[in-house]
């Protein structure tokens, strides 16, 4: 089992950006399975930087450097993927209210511009607080119970 945490880092991301976009084809280009996937992702990278190192002020540094790499790869996606509607923006024959995405304030253009907010910027950023969370609740629960964190 340790073997899987002393993977390559490349190797390490090649698996993460493959199960990344799998998670996004599978809700369609809206990254809620992304911010779940940082569940397992935020133990991984615990389990990880702890058996390279026991140094508290590294580990934590490395957890943080971690988190933010995996959310930019999807930040990166999301805009590959929604940034092309942003065009429609610019288009006044544009039909927003038809383009298929939930209305959720009054009017249809400014509920298409929260809508690409959400998906660009919003989801990476709570795949982040979740990776993190993770990870840290991996840190305490190791500490608690094993009183070490490798």
């Amino acid at each position: 089992m340790h073997r899987v945490f002393r993977l390559d880092s490349k190797v390490a991301f090649a698996i993460y950006a493959i199960a990344d976009l799998v998670c996004v084809g599978m809700a369609m280009g809206v990254p809620i399975f992304c911010i779940g996937f940082g569940f397992p992702v935020g133990w991984y990278i615990a389990k990880r930087v702890t058996t390279a190192t026991a140094n508290v002020r590294e580990v934590l540094s490395r957890l943080f450097v971690y988190a933010v790499v995996t959310s930019a790869f999807t930040f990166v996606v999301m805009a590959v993927l929604w940034g092309a509607t942003i065009s429609m923006l610019f288009d006044p024959s544009s039909d927003f209210a038809n383009f298929g995405i939930p209305m959720i304030l009054y009017d249809p253009k400014i509920s298409f511009i929260g809508w690409l907010v959400l998906m660009i910027f919003i989801s990476p950023f709570l795949q982040l607080l979740t990776t993190l969370f993770s990870s840290y609740l991996t840190l305490l629960y190791s500490l608690k119970h094993g009183g070490n964190v490798a």
